[in-house]
């Protein structure tokens, strides 16, 4: 019996520190104090800042993240990127603060949505919120007439869509319905001290410390339920855009875009002008790779892009046709005209609307004296005539040193080679070459 004693209570110490060990990585796993997360967009809000967002909160939400503060300083964007990220904020269940930061940065636009959106938005002093009236998303594309009827009405709707999209946006939180549509309609625009007065925005902050003393303990509605923040034992973790959407960013840029895509060409063509050289092809075709994933960002017109072709070609055959000038004034209008119509300005802002013209000109003048340029000089040296080798020879002059019936020898070019030919030819006579045939001269008396 003392046996049988004996081992059960050993059983219940062995489960009692069991349970003891189990409760204690409870405790401390429930100690572990949890994360909030910091975004920072600064700068046009484009596909590339939709999924910087869109992925961040994807894994928020995964790694039960307290809440994510967006710090903000935009001049609008894409108001398709615009509405990925909101949609995405409306979904999330962690709770989004927008921070419009640092002093000085300006929520303008696409910005003025999303800030409305957020569950909590602050602003640093010295900042503006506003100007968010659509800019060119009814028209206005190349040779449109901006003021014609079509324009308006397309303009007109564009506007009403805004206005319902931001009012439905304000009455979900909360915000001032009135201001927000004079926002779109009016393009007013409102410091942070005013803003928090007509309730734009929540509170204005001084610094990210001051933001988060503000937040602890607030109570924000997510689409699954109410969540309380705590803020105070939490750990802040800046979360950066990374370096290939950094890349991607600069290089979305519709004047880089441009001169990354001239160069693609100019790559391929000393790669097809050249064969064998390598180091060409290889960059242009990287300058085209990046050409083209920046266009998957920009509102590309591949009409557009297509008479950049045809300029090129216009060039080229230039050399070919003879066609006084006509063939180059044509393909510089065509790459000019497609330079200006790269960018589709039906999807496209104000602030990405087109490439500057001042990259245009000289990059397309350049490149029609340089390409027709080039051409004309392989053009000349294919046609020149041959000075070297057996064709050489031909048409060279030189004279008998010996009697020739119907063989002899001559002296051509320095040297002493055996002819042939079809007449006597005495010695001393100077002789032209006809043909070669192997090592023998066809020649006749000059």
């Amino acid at each position: 019996m003392r046996i049988i004693f004996y081992s059960i209570m050993r059983i219940k110490s062995y489960f009692g520190k069991i349970a003891f060990a189990l409760l204690f990585c409870g405790v401390v796993l429930s100690a572990t104090p949890s994360e909030i997360w910091v975004l920072e967009i600064d700068g046009v809000i484009n596909p590339v800042a939709a999924a910087y967002v869109r992925d961040n909160l994807r894994k928020a939400q995964t790694e039960k993240v307290e809440c994510l503060i967006i710090q903000m300083d935009t001049p609008g964007g894409l108001m398709n990127s615009m509405r990925d990220i909101i949609k995405n904020i409306l979904n999330s269940e962690v709770p989004v603060v927008v921070y419009v930061s640092p002093r000085g940065a300006q929520c303008a636009s696409a910005g003025v949505f999303i800030a409305v959106s957020a569950h909590y938005a602050a602003m640093s002093p010295g900042t503006n919120i506003g100007a968010a009236h659509p800019v060119n998303l009814g028209g206005g594309g190349f040779g449109a007439k901006p003021d014609s009827a079509d324009s308006k009405t397309m303009i007109e709707k564009a506007t009403n869509d805004a206005v319902a999209y931001i009012r439905s946006l304000a009455r979900e939180r909360g915000r001032n319905e009135e201001w927000v549509e004079k926002a779109v309609r009016e393009s007013v625009s409102i410091t942070e001290t005013e803003a928090v007065k007509f309730k734009v925005v929540d509170a204005t902050a001084d610094n990210l410390d001051d933001l988060l003393k503000m937040l602890d303990g607030k109570t924000f509605k997510l689409p699954s339920g109410e969540k309380t923040v705590n803020t105070r034992d939490a750990t802040v973790r800046s979360r950066p855009i990374g370096v290939h959407r950094r890349i991607l960013d600069i290089i979305s840029d519709p004047s880089v875009a441009y001169i990354l895509l001239m160069l693609g060409f100019y790559g391929i063509y000393f790669e097809l002008s050249n064969p064998g050289a390598i180091f060409p092809g290889v960059l242009g075709s990287i300058f085209l790779i990046l050409a083209f994933f920046a266009f998957q960002v920009l509102p590309i017109n591949y009409a557009g892009l297509a008479l950049i072709i045809v300029g090129i070609v216009l060039f080229i055959l230039e050399v070919k046709i003879v066609s006084y000038g006509l063939l180059t004034i044509g393909g510089i209008i065509a790459m000019i005209l497609g330079s200006l119509m790269l960018i589709d300005v039906n999807q496209a802002p104000e602030i990405l609307r087109a490439v500057s013209l001042k990259v245009i000109l000289p990059i397309v003048l350049f490149t029609a004296a340089f390409v027709i340029l080039s051409l004309t000089l392989a053009l000349k040296a294919h046609r020149r005539k041959p000075t070297t080798g057996a064709e050489g020879l031909v048409g060279e002059t030189g004279r008998a040193i010996t009697n020739i019936k119907p063989t002899g020898m001559a002296i051509v070019h320095g040297e002493y080679w055996q002819v042939h030919s079809d007449t006597p030819i005495a010695k001393g006579t100077e002789i032209v070459v006809l043909d070669v045939d192997r090592m023998i001269l066809k020649i006749k008396p000059k």
